[in-house]
């Protein structure tokens, strides 16, 4: 019994961890308000393993790390109001700089990174 309490403890560890490596929160566009977050138009937050979008949040489960790539695949648990839907999504950082890339089925986005400066005003 204590063996398999371990293994459950050590596959919980990685949602337990906090802070993750696309915490951040990102313009959906060029003068979007940093402020603003989960309107369309305004920007997204990641925070502590949970995806704040246009009118939904997504927990981001079962991360995968892509082979030779600074990319993660999740299973996002997504929620808007009373829908409860799942999807697997792509992030990765841009390559050119702090900025996100994000892949759904059939979508990517690209999003800049909000200054941290303009979170705190």
């Amino acid at each position: 019994m204590d063996r398999a309490l371990a293994i459950l403890l050590v596959l919980a560890l990685p949602s337990l961890a906090g802070a993750g490596p696309y915490d951040g929160v990102y313009r959906q566009v060029a003068n979007a308000d940093c402020n603003i977050i989960g309107v369309d138009g305004a920007s997204l937050k990641i925070s502590n393993g949970v995806f704040f979008g246009v009118g939904m949040q997504c927990e981001m489960t079962r991360p995968v790390d892509v082979i030779e790539m600074d990319a993660t695949l999740y299973t996002m648990q997504c929620t808007n109001d009373d829908v409860i839907w799942s999807e697997r999504a792509l992030l990765m950082h841009s390559a050119e700089d702090d900025g996100l890339i994000m892949v759904w089925n059939g979508y990517a986005f690209r999003y800049d990174r909000c200054p941290e400066a303009a979170l705190a005003e």
